[in-house]
């Protein structure tokens, strides 16, 4: 079975069962307590605690979806089977008063017996055990007995108990179905959850969300019911293919191939490597789709590290290489995700590309030269890696060739000084994004109202990857940052602000309205930084030009702002622009 057959497969059976399909949800969450999007129920969060109706957003209570993740924890552990940092995940929910856990059971028997044809004797569930205030999960074992599964093993909260995802929220109780692979993958007499073998893979996992977990660490229940259920997609290919992992699968395979041809070395005697990068050009190609940019800092760094790692690897290979696999990642997936715009991909890796190999180049010779200095510890090397970009493996891998041991305490030290840097860099983002100046003063609202402005027409003159990375305005001046990879001509310049001045021309009303997140979303409102919204969010409109979610304040018609000129456009920092305007 081909991925593309089993997302078509996944997605019909659900909707035959009266669930609605939810498109994936992007890479960068709206809660910003958590860095990416983990899982499949974090878009519906705010419905699973009760907060918000999903039948008045959605229409129905039984939702479905193929969703797009991201993990950083398995970022080191790419290269073996089963790991990946982007990955999907198979989904359906049952939100409130819909069907709980006797449903949510029958419907995954169902699909992986009938649709899938996966041997039912080969299934063992694993079940929550009970601990605390909350009670072991009698009424599942049941549940599965009467279905004829009689193989069930319970676990404690590590393995049967879900969520949240940050560290307070709705979660709950799990029932897990894991496939018995045979003796040749591993033990003979182990079960699920064993740390020693590959015999039992997790397939689904069926979470029967019944509590919230609050900020002292306890739990009160939730004022409703709801099912929350999971697959990892590339784990499941894997065993309807009969391969050890995904990237023997048609969701790498023509990736491996193309790097076959380009490198002139066989996949079988470069596993690892060729597996970290597919993996993270594919990765990162999701991230820059979903508006990341390479920096230092938080999704960017992620970015940048995978970047920075392939480059690493392939630097003595095909110079093309990296974006002749980029353009096929695009090719593959955009069908299924449409927002996997060719031109800004390949821009933003073609400038970190070639940023980094000029750096790299002049930074592993200085590099050699430090490290034999033998109290090159962690923070030296973080300091290092911030003026000179040659990353900590880089470091570590010098060191390892130079003889120098760099000690346990190596990582611990760069680690602290990473994160002083990223508390600075939060300080300054919050100084830097920190809304219109004095809201009483005028022209602050004047040049904030013509932001929207601005930004509305960058995307229409320049395409819809502009995101706004800062904002900045006094009564005199707007700066405004945005996500593009090259300097505006003048013509594009002009372009922009002639537009601007037309839709102030124009006398357009500027329209307040209050409405749930998911709806002003859907609505298609603009939305920046990723910030946890509140349930009711504001929303400017500015006649049909612009709408975005935004606090205010604004004028009440576009004729108030006078003339709008552009009087620089210059670089921000890698990937970002910055324009400075005024209002005559």
């Amino acid at each position: 079975m081909t991925s593309k057959e089993l997302r078509k497969k996944f997605l019909e059976f659900f909707e035959n069962k009266e669930h609605k399909i939810v498109p994936s949800s992007s890479l960068l969450p709206a809660d910003k307590s958590v860095l990416l999007t983990t899982a499949g129920m974090q878009q519906f969060i705010p419905y699973l605690s009760g907060k918000q109706d999903v039948v008045k957003d959605f229409g129905k209570r039984e939702l479905c979806s193929v969703q797009k993740c991201f993990r950083t924890v398995d970022i080191d552990n790419i290269g073996d089977d089963t790991h990946h940092t982007l990955f999907e995940m198979l989904g359906n929910w049952s939100i409130g008063q819909g069907y709980f856990k006797e449903e949510a059971i029958k419907l995954a028997l169902e699909f992986f017996v009938n649709e899938l044809g996966l041997d039912k004797s080969r299934f063992y569930v694993t079940v929550f055990k009970g601990e605390g205030s909350i009670p072991k999960d009698k009424e599942s074992i049941k549940i599965w007995k009467d279905n004829g599964i009689d193989k069930i093993v319970e676990f404690g909260p590590a393995d049967n108990f879900w969520g949240p995802t940050s560290e307070t929220g709705p979660c709950g109780a799990c029932s897990e179905i894991h496939y018995d692979r045979g003796e040749e993958y591993g033990c003979k007499d182990c079960g699920p959850n064993c740390d020693k073998c590959k015999r039992y893979v997790e397939l689904w996992n069926l979470v029967f969300m019944e509590y919230n977990k609050k900020a002292d660490g306890s739990y009160e229940k939730l004022p409703q019911k709801n099912v929350d259920t999971g697959i990892g997609f590339e784990r499941l290919i894997s065993l309807l293919n009969k391969k050890d992992s995904a990237y023997e699968t048609d969701l790498f395979s023509s990736l491996i191939k193309k790097l076959e041809k380009l490198t002139g070395k066989k996949y079988e005697e470069n596993k690892k490597d060729f597996r970290i990068i597919v993996d993270h050009i594919r990765a990162s190609v999701f991230l820059i789709a979903d508006g990341v940019l390479p920096s230092n800092v938080e999704q960017g760094y992620v970015l940048r590290r995978l970047l920075r790692r392939v480059i690493v690897i392939t630097r003595s290979l095909d110079k093309d290489l990296i974006i002749s696999l980029a353009k096929q990642v695009i090719s593959e997936y955009k069908d299924i995700y449409p927002e996997l715009k060719a031109d800004n991909i390949l821009k933003v890796i073609e400038e970190e590309k070639t940023k980094f190999e000029t750096t790299l180049d002049k930074g592993i010779k200085d590099t050699i030269a430090i490290v034999r200095d033998r109290h090159f510890d962690g923070a030296r090397a973080y300091k290092w890696y911030a003026t000179s970009g040659v990353p900590v493996d880089i470091i570590k891998e010098i060191a390892e060739k130079e003889g120098v041991i760099l000690g346990k305490s190596f990582e611990e030290y760069f680690d602290k000084e990473r994160e002083k840097h990223k508390e600075v860099s939060r300080a300054g983002v919050e100084a830097k994004f920190g809304g219109v100046g004095d809201k009483d003063d005028y022209n602050c609202v004047k040049l904030h109202t013509a932001t929207h402005l601005l930004q509305q027409a960058l995307r229409h003159v320049l395409g819809d990857h502009i995101q706004q990375m800062g904002s900045d305005i006094n009564s005199k001046r707007l700066r405004f940052d945005f996500s593009h990879p090259a300097k505006m001509t003048e013509d594009q310049i002009r372009m922009v602000e002639k537009m601007v001045n037309k839709r102030i021309k124009e006398d357009l009303e500027v329209k307040k309205e209050e409405m749930s997140y998911k709806n002003a979303i859907r609505s298609g409102a603009l939305a920046f930084f990723r910030q946890k919204y509140p349930i009711i969010v504001k929303v400017y409109s500015v006649g049909d030009f612009s709408r975005e979610i935004c606090a205010g304040p604004h004028v009440k018609r576009t004729s108030e702002l006078g003339k709008f000129k552009i009087i620089k456009e210059e670089s921000s920092s890698a990937g970002v622009r910055r324009i400075r305007a005024i209002l005559e």
